[in-house]
């Protein structure tokens, strides 16, 4: 039974209303799938009593969708830690390397929205820095739907790219590298202690878009937390309030991801067997040039197909890490 006044809360009744509807599609794809098998094997059997192969084409292209839609379960079966179901908070940054490395990154912001939007998620831009003559510097995304943050969390870590670069007047191969953050939007009942006392709060004016209101006024808010020298910010909202509270929101994911470090290290301490993924880990390669292909180094999965990639396809990449947790188990 709900707690008195829980849906007096409107991101919690949200939250809860997206798991619901996330268990409905599921259920809803394994009735329809175990129709359809049944209608097969109906069809299966006319066909051999009048051998009748006639139907054959109509037959393999509805036994792919099914593959397709039993491997979508199964995706979903891999999902059992405590947050997977959560919405995700993703965060890009730039490495070294000027413009090549800021153009890579909005490469991957477009693979992440793109993969976004293949799965139905909703995507929101929290907070944006573009690059000095193109790309983006960093950018903050809330991408919000059941599993967001169970299928992104393969993603983390420090994505290489390689290529002749546009940028380069001799054409050159560059190599470029971006890190991806994955946090999991967390709840306001999970316990994150936050004492608005450690906190330092600046605001300044937006940039960009927004209109005359956002560039003209101290909407935009950064926030640090001191004890742990954290910062966020948040510029997207129309007033500073909204963008106070989105900060807090952030501040919340990052906090539980540091203390959740803190708890994996000293696992690491005690096992010896555990590695964080951080910056200079690098992940996943993709390369352009002299050849085309995309290796991810944690399960050697690979296709040549670089351009389904970064138009959002990363099913096979996401499954072949999930996979690879459970192994570890």
């Amino acid at each position: 039974m709900a707690e008195p006044g829980f849906w007096d809360d409107p991101d919690a009744a949200q939250k809860m209303s997206q798991d619901v509807n996330g268990l409905k599609d599921e259920t809803g794809i394994f009735r329809s799938l175990e129709q359809r098998v049944e209608d097969l094997d109906t069809m299966w059997e006319m066909a051999m009593e009048e051998n009748d192969d006639s139907i054959q084409d109509e037959m393999e292209e509805s036994l792919a969708k099914a593959k397709a839609d039993v491997e979508h379960l199964e995706m979903g079966m891999l999902l059992c830690e405590e947050y997977d179901a959560n919405n995700a908070i993703l965060t890009l940054h730039a490495g070294a390397g000027g413009t090549e490395a800021q153009d890579w990154t909005s490469m991957l912001l477009r693979m992440f929205t793109r993969f976004a939007e293949r799965e139905g998620y909703q995507v929101e831009m929290l907070d944006f820095l573009p690059g000095d003559e193109a790309g983006v510097k960093s950018c903050t995304l809330a991408i919000n739907g059941h599993n967001a943050y169970g299928y992104l969390k393969s993603e983390k870590g420090v994505h290489r790219l390689v290529r002749i670069s546009p940028f380069d007047a001799n054409a050159r191969r560059h190599t470029s590298f971006a890190a991806v953050d994955v946090m999991p939007e967390i709840d306001d009942n999970v316990e994150i202690d936050i004492n608005t006392s450690d906190l330092r709060v600046d605001t300044y004016r937006a940039s960009g878009a927004g209109g005359q209101h956002v560039n003209k006024t101290s909407s935009a808010v950064r926030m640090t937390h001191l004890p742990t020298g954290i910062v966020v910010q948040c510029q997207n909202e129309r007033s500073q309030i909204q963008n106070r509270a989105r900060c807090m929101q952030l501040l919340r994911a990052k906090l539980f991801e540091y203390e959740k470090k803190k708890q994996d290290q000293l696992k690491s301490d005690l096992a010896g067997d555990y590695q964080a993924i951080e910056w200079g880990s690098q992940i996943r390669s993709y390369v352009f040039q002299p050849y085309t292909m995309v290796k991810d180094h944690r399960t050697n999965t690979e296709t040549g197909n670089v351009q389904a990639v970064m138009d959002g396809d990363l099913e096979k990449f996401v499954e072949a890490y999930l996979r690879s947790l459970r192994k570890a188990v």
